[in-house]
């Protein structure tokens, strides 16, 4: 059962650390993720349905990379309606990188083998040799360093992140 996981435990306290907040809840609506539900700067989770853990992270990264004022409509109707684009999905992707790697978390924990359209092993190879597909957008979103940055005020490189949440 996954609620009795340990890595569960120590993905939910991260999230409540950089205030994204998880609410348990039974959801009878079809989700694009089973058991998982994106809103209002909330993930809601029915532990019935849920069928990886390392999803919850995936969807963490939708709201982390989404700008605060946009946060707080998600799964509205004022929501855009291309949201997430394709550069949110792949800042996403990568934001849960970093995130599994500061827990210390395995990749194959959030890029399972049902996920990712078959593409799982392809991210991990990608991330683990450091080919961090996505990272200008992490950088413009002044959530992680870029390399002038690095070099000048001393700050680690990626999969260190400077802001777990995009600031404005």
């Amino acid at each position: 059962m996954i609620k009795e996981q340990p890595e569960l435990d120590i993905v939910l306290h991260f999230l409540k650390s950089i205030n994204i907040q998880v609410i348990e809840k039974e959801l009878t609506e079809p989700t694009f993720l089973p058991g998982l539900l994106l809103g209002p700067d909330v993930i809601y989770i029915d532990y019935s349905r849920l069928l990886y853990a390392g999803d919850i992270l995936h969807e963490a990264g939708h709201i982390a990379v989404t700008l605060p004022s946009c946060r707080k409509l998600i799964g509205t109707d004022k929501m855009n309606l291309d949201w997430p684009t394709q550069g949110d999905e792949i800042a996403a992707i990568l934001w849960s990188f970093a995130a599994l790697s500061h827990l210390g978390l395995s990749p194959e924990f959030v890029f399972h083998k049902n996920g990712y359209k078959g593409n799982s092993q392809w991210f991990i190879e990608n991330f683990t040799n450091k080919n961090f597909i996505g990272l200008p957008l992490l950088q413009w979103f002044k959530m992680a360093s870029r390399d002038e940055e690095i070099s000048k005020y001393g700050s680690a490189p990626f999969p260190t992140m400077l802001h777990w949440l995009r600031p404005e």
